[in-house]
């Protein structure tokens, strides 16, 4: 169970009908969920998923979830057409994780379903790395100049607003920030290597390898 696209109603009309569908006969549910999900969660969509995650406790299904941290191929995309990375993630750092490590975790999962039935893994990359850091990296693997520049919460919101997405999608794109800033991203485990039996890339190595 892939989480499904950022929407208003994504817990409600999409996770919750995927469930009670599946509630019908599968046996065993793969949620891919989020690191650090819970109800006070900083960034706010984590707290879809720990509701996600309760719905699915309260079956009669089976179940592993698989907290993803932030997306490694994600981090590029921060950076606006002027190259500048812009929020207010202070000096947190982030312990993102590649796509493809977690699509390896998803698939040492599902060979396996009655070794890890019951579990919940925190996926991350082999660091946790500051934005400023993930400025320069790009800057060096790229060659593209790109920068990192430290907002206040109301100027985060205020350089969103003229995209005109709702207030939840605001508040989604700039608790991104402040979860770093909170150290709620920072976590770095070895779950990646003990699931898959190798190390989950870098940001230098993904760079390097797209």
């Amino acid at each position: 169970m892939a989480s499904a696209a950022e929407s208003a109603d994504r817990l409600e009309q999409q996770h919750r009908t995927f469930i009670d569908a599946a509630a019908a006969g599968v046996r065993h549910i793969v949620y891919t969920s989020f690191l650090g999900a819970a109800p006070d969660a900083t960034f706010t969509l984590a707290r879809d998923h720990w509701a996600t995650e309760q719905d699915l406790r309260a079956t009669e299904m089976s179940w592993t979830f698989l907290r993803d941290s932030f997306y490694l191929d994600f981090l590029p995309t921060l950076a606006g057409e002027d190259g500048i990375i812009r929020g207010p993630g202070g000096n947190g750092r982030v312990g993102a994780v590649a796509r493809v490590d977690v699509a390896r975790c998803a698939a040492a999962v599902l060979t396996d379903l009655d070794h890890h039935t019951g579990q919940t893994y925190n996926l991350t990359g082999p660091e946790a790395i500051p934005l400023a850091q993930v400025a320069h990296t790009i800057t060096e693997i790229n060659g593209r100049a790109t920068t990192y520049q430290q907002e206040t919460i109301e100027e985060a919101y205020a350089s969103r607003r003229p995209y005109g997405v709702p207030e939840w999608q605001l508040d989604a794109w700039v608790s991104t920030y402040t979860a770093t800033a909170a150290g709620e991203l920072a976590l770095v485990t070895d779950t990646v290597e003990r699931l898959t039996g190798s190390s989950p890339q870098n940001l230098i190595e993904l760079l390097g390898r797209s």
